[in-house]
């Protein structure tokens, strides 16, 4: 909204043309999005969140049990409602943030729920999201997708492109589920995923000049993913406010599952499936070898990782007596120096 008003008044005076800057409306969704947050959260989650009843197995379990939870269906509307203000609007965009309005609602009903979901049910109701948002993401046609090490960008059928979209997304989102277990841990990862992916679809991808330096492809809706990015950053630092160690409420699945989801289609535009090693490699680990795990050992009967507890947060803090705080910051520095050290292998080495 914000974008066409200035497109409208720029020339009726001169700073209205901060209005149609990207990199204004950015900082404006990150600011005005950790604000709401950090203000409103406490209230709006006592009121209307239910209270964590602990979960099965969970190391240290206990700590979280009576904490409001679900935290997610007061912050993701909140963030959405910012977007419809700061970001130049699409219906593709308008399609990315309805089907994160829906990862969220399920997971609250699901936050909700007396009885937890099963497994199949979340995970069919993740595949469905993942499908729709594939397609909308890739279409129908040819996806194109840019490698390392290399300046050949290739070519994907849609019969192969649409498959891999949909399982990188249900598999960031459950990753990022997985690892909504220790205070700060999900949110803190996350918002260095988030970073790193505006950073890149604002000052490369979406940069007509340093994506040609670079021999990177230039998306036109670049810069606008990249609002989307930081501006759930700025969320997740209004969050972690109330979610640092020890925590007075948690996120839930209706936060987890729907920042999982935009993790997962931010990578999408990236159009690199290797960037969801570099900016979130911690979180795959930590969660998505525990689904691998479950799910060889499930179907097909073979056992891995037989001596190691997942999520990998869980092992460390049983096995190797690691403190809530240090599992953060050492997941956390762990992550930002991959991140660091790919990032730039990635755009230098072609």
């Amino acid at each position: 909204m914000l974008y066409w008003l200035g497109g409208l008044i720029e020339n009726s005076w001169g700073p209205f043309r901060l209005l149609t800057s990207h990199f204004f409306l950015g900082g404006l969704g990150f600011v005005a999005c950790g604000l709401l947050t950090w203000r409103l959260l406490p209230s709006l989650t006592a009121r209307y969140c239910p209270r964590d009843r602990g979960r099965a197995h969970a190391v240290e379990a206990k700590n979280a049990r009576g904490k409001p939870t679900g935290a997610g269906i007061v912050f993701i509307p909140m963030f959405l409602a910012v977007q419809l203000f700061v970001l130049p609007l699409n219906w593709e965009i308008l399609g990315v943030l309805a089907l994160t309005l829906t990862a969220c609602i399920f997971g609250f009903l699901d936050d909700k729920s007396n009885d937890a979901w099963g497994e199949y049910v979340k995970g069919a109701i993740d595949l469905v999201i993942g499908v729709c948002a594939a397609l909308l993401i890739g279409g129908l046609g040819p996806v194109e997708i840019w490698l390392p090490f290399t300046k050949t960008q290739v070519l994907l059928d849609p019969i192969v492109s649409i498959p891999l979209g949909v399982v990188w997304i249900w598999t960031a989102i459950n990753a990022t589920n997985c690892t909504d277990g220790v205070d700060g841990l999900s949110g803190t990862l996350s918002s260095i995923a988030f970073l790193s992916l505006g950073a890149l679809l604002y000052f490369v991808l979406g940069h007509v000049e340093m994506s040609s330096y670079l021999l990177v492809p230039h998306y036109t809706d670049g810069a606008a993913y990249g609002i989307l990015a930081v501006s759930m950053a700025g969320t997740m630092a209004g969050y972690l406010w109330h979610n640092a160690h020890p925590s007075s409420l948690l996120m839930g699945d209706a936060g987890s599952r729907a920042m999982g989801f935009l993790l997962g289609v931010l990578v999408l535009k990236c159009g690199n499936p290797f960037l969801s090693l570099i900016v979130a490699g911690v979180m795959l680990v930590n969660g998505g070898t525990g689904l691998l795990k479950v799910a060889l050992l499930r179907f097909f009967k073979i056992a891995i990782f037989k001596d190691i507890r997942f999520p990998l947060h869980d092992h460390v803090r049983k096995n190797m007596n690691w403190s809530t705080p240090q599992v953060l910051v050492r997941f956390s520095l762990i992550q930002m120096s991959l991140t660091l050290t790919l990032m730039v292998l990635l755009l230098k080495l072609r």
